[in-house]
Order: C-alpha cells, then sequence, then structure tokens
C-alpha cells in the first residue's frame, strides 16, 4: 500500500498527466518541459520531483542539465501509464518548445 498510494497521488493533478503526455515520445529536459508547458521552472520541477518519487519517471542528468523520461522497467507502472493514455485522450503538442536555455 506504501508504493501505490504515492502513484496515485502522483496521477490526481492535471499539470502531472500533461507532463507524462509529453514524456510519451522520449526523453526531455527539464526547461523544455517548462517552456511547452508554458509554466515556471520551479513549478515543473515540484511536479516532476512528485512523479519520480512515485517511480512514474526517471532521471538522467547531462551536465548541468536534468533529462526525464517515463519509466516503464516496473510491468505495474507500464500498464498503468498505458491505460491513463488510452483514457485521457490528451492531444500531445504538435511542437515541443525547445528552450533557449538548453
Amino acid at each position: 500500500m506504501d508504493k501505490i498510494l504515492p502513484v496515485f497521488k502522483a496521477l490526481s493533478d492535471e499539470t502531472r498527466l500533461r507532463i507524462l503526455t509529453l514524456l510519451r515520445n522520449g526523453e526531455l529536459c527539464g526547461c523544455d518541459i517548462a517552456e511547452t508547458l508554458k509554466m515556471t521552472q520551479p513549478n515543473i520541477s515540484f511536479h516532476l520531483g512528485m512523479l519520480k518519487e512515485a517511480g512514474l519517471i526517471k532521471v538522467r542528468k547531462n551536465g548541468r542539465w536534468i533529462h526525464y523520461s517515463l519509466d516503464e522497467s516496473d510491468m505495474f507502472t507500464r500498464f498503468l501509464l498505458f491505460g491513463i493514455f488510452e483514457r485521457t485522450k490528451t492531444k500531445i503538442p504538435k511542437k515541443i518548445t525547445r528552450s533557449k536555455k538548453c
């Protein structure tokens, strides 16, 4: 129960669902996620931290930049994400806005 509760808590927010939808297409830098969703870097970092804590995303550091991707290493997480993407019908932005910072 202790491992499942953070997952559902993380999935209960629209912003975090939008982030997961962006990561469907592959790895993105945190600044690109913030730029695409038109949100501040601290706000995005908070949501990414919750998704990481829940085990839904994984992190890769490259110098001072942090890149995020879906963590599909767990079968439960894979099926859960698949179900969410099927039911939310959230449109993936046609173009990821690349930050000038990266």
